[in-house]
């Protein structure tokens, strides 16, 4: 008889027992809830969803208000293939009105016609704007379809700059009103970590597989991100190494495209 190894603790097991803060008790998602409510009738619009943990806790509370919400999807062209199929798969599943909208170039053809990335570049290689390629043309394309209004997973906790982008309002509310009059509201965004994983738990939502295969790679779970795997941020944090070891065919196809990505790892 084949003996099976025990698996030990059941991390999402764990996450189901984290108790909510006062930032996720039913008081507070209440709060949440009417707060989506008066910012889809104001400014109508769609949840950003990135196929993260965050995006999905935003796309869950905001569908238990409207659940027939526009769902947008904005595509680089260089996410993991696992993210796909789960995006795939939750729209299916969950019936999502999804809008997919990609980068214009893609992320990898944006980054090997910079040059940056070539052994051979120039000394003064082409500047890119991946700011306007990942979010600034895709949003404009969404708010044009669908209306001014944006619901998103970004937390202050994440970074500096997020903290600085919320604190720069001058409110508390999670709402940023941007100059070109878009509107965009983050139901999550004084929430931590743990608030994010113990609402994941309590609900049983399906996370991205990433995560778990991050996890399994001994990546901390500060460290685990499910957004496109290559554009400068965050290299510090291993997310190349991590790469190659997880996903070293698809690691072997970027080095062999931007050939600098080697040295990184």
């Amino acid at each position: 008889m084949t003996s099976v190894p025990d698996p030990g603790l059941d991390i999402s097991h764990l996450r189901r027992l984290r108790r909510p803060s006062a930032r996720a008790d039913s008081e507070a998602l209440a709060r949440i809830h009417n707060a989506v409510r008066t910012h889809l009738d104001r400014h109508d619009g769609y949840v950003a969803f990135s196929g993260g943990k965050d995006s999905l806790v935003v796309l869950d509370l905001v569908r238990q208000v409207v659940p027939d919400v526009p769902v947008v999807f904005f595509d680089s062209g260089l996410e993991y293939p696992e993210t796909y199929s789960y995006i795939k798969h939750l729209a299916h599943s969950w019936d999502l009105d999804l809008y997919r909208i990609p980068a214009e170039p893609s992320l990898l053809d944006a980054l090997v016609e910079s040059g940056q990335w070539d052994h051979d570049a120039p000394d003064s290689p082409e500047r890119i704007d991946l700011h306007e390629i990942l979010i600034g043309g895709p949003s404009r394309q969404a708010h044009s379809r669908l209306g001014p209004g944006e619901l998103w997973g970004v937390r202050a906790d994440e970074s500096a700059g997020r903290r600085a982008l919320y604190a720069s309002t001058g409110r508390k509310d999670g709402v940023v009103t941007r100059a070109n009059g878009t509107v965009a509201y983050g139901p999550i965004w004084d929430w931590s970590d743990n608030d994010v994983w113990a609402y994941l738990g309590r609900c049983d939502l399906p996370v991205n597989p990433v995560y778990r295969k991050l996890a399994g790679l001994g990546v901390p779970e500060s460290a685990q991100r499910v957004s496109h795997l290559l554009d400068g941020d965050h290299l510090e944090r291993g997310r190349l190494t991590w790469l190659r070891r997880g996903w070293p065919a698809l690691f072997e196809q970027l080095a062999d495209a931007l050939p600098r990505v080697r040295q990184l790892v």
